[in-house]
């Protein structure tokens, strides 16, 4: 309530991305004063509860609804976001060199849809930096995923060093790793997702990603995240390519291109579209994912999450864990204990004891 009656109505008179950015820095802050992470804690912190958690990755989830990734692009406001009741969360996307991103206005609200269209082009301040930011903290409450990209001067056919790059700075830090070819703000990024180019850029991936076990003696996962603007043919290829390459998971879905039944007088403004337009799609996707890979690849599901009906339809559907990000703008950091709140009545109502009973279950 008091994100509803306070926080939004000034944050929604400011341009989105002041917005973003105050968000971000006032968490950032909050981190250096004492007692302000337990203060975050008591006022939005979703208690671990034994039928939620989340065992996956060779990680410990104490809630299966994580933050998207494009929210926190530098690490800046982990210890923050760790304390509003997420149970991981994605930094970045980051690539190897800073850039900044595309020329603003580059980031709208549609409120009539209750969505964003963003086309930030990963604005980022480089891995180096997030190495610092992710060495400086001494204690993580929840697992931190690294989505790593290319920077936008790289042609893709020499795109796996920049990937290789980020692994290679941020391995130790990062809990699991998420490819990201699945922007479409950064130019032929989405064309990594198809073909010899998608096969050749994961094996260079996994290489780096043993190498740096190897050297480490830590093995952590790699995920990749998908876009929803893909047939039926390309989605099936995608996955059985991402199979092959034995990667340990996959995100579905990155924002869309589509603009279908938007009312908002925002709808031509081009980027991806996230929010509630977008998840009936990438609930469509995650249930084709698990059909072709019978249950056998993890998903996390991602786009238009904004309730815990709209969490659960996703974790019938096939994923086993979740991440909202436009949610967090329109609703507040209360979306969070609302959400657990309801996918608890959700699996009770079910018969079912943990929250890994209810995955795929509309396949049975």
């Amino acid at each position: 309530m008091l994100y509803r009656h306070l926080g939004k109505p000034v944050f929604f008179k400011m341009d989105p991305e002041k917005a973003h950015h105050l968000v971000v820095g006032g968490l950032d802050k909050a981190s250096s004063v004492p007692y302000a992470g337990a203060a975050l804690r008591l006022m939005y912190g979703v208690p671990e509860t034994a039928d939620l958690a989340v065992d996956l990755f060779g990680l410990h989830f104490p809630t299966p609804v994580g933050l998207a990734a494009g929210l926190d692009k530098n690490a800046a406001a982990v210890p923050g976001f760790s304390s509003i009741g997420f149970g991981f969360m994605e930094v970045g996307t980051v690539t190897p060199k800073g850039q900044p991103g595309n020329d603003s206005p580059r980031l709208f609200r549609l409120l009539p849809d209750e969505a964003l269209i963003n086309r930030m082009g990963f604005n980022n301040e480089g891995a180096d930096a997030m190495k610092r930011r992710l060495q400086d903290i001494k204690r993580r409450r929840i697992p931190v995923a690294v989505n790593i990209g290319r920077n936008k001067v790289t042609p893709n056919e020499q795109a796996h060093e920049d990937y290789r790059q980020c692994i290679r700075t941020l391995y130790p830090y990062g809990d699991f790793f998420v490819v990201n070819i699945s922007s479409p703000n950064t130019p032929d990024l989405r064309s990594l997702q198809h073909g010899s180019e998608l096969s050749h850029l994961l094996a260079e991936v996994k290489a780096e990603m043993e190498l740096q076990r190897t050297a480490t003696g830590m093995a952590k996962s790699l995920l990749v995240k998908i876009a929803p603007d893909v047939t039926d043919e390309e989605l099936e290829f995608m996955i059985g390519t991402l199979q092959a390459a034995d990667v340990d998971g996959v995100i579905a879905t990155n924002t869309t291109l589509s603009r279908e039944g938007l009312r908002s007088d925002k709808a031509g403004e081009t980027g991806g579209l996230s929010g509630k337009p977008l998840r009936d799609r990438s609930t469509e996707i995650i249930r084709r994912i698990y059909r072709q890979t019978g249950g056998k690849l993890p998903i996390v599901g991602s786009g238009g999450i904004f309730t815990g009906e709209d969490a659960y339809e996703k974790i019938k559907a096939g994923a086993s864990l979740v991440e909202i990000y436009t949610a967090l703008i329109y609703e507040g950091p209360e979306v969070n204990r609302r959400i657990h709140a309801k996918l608890r009545q959700l699996l009770r109502q079910d018969g079912y004891t943990h929250i890994s009973q209810a995955v795929g279950t509309d396949h049975h």
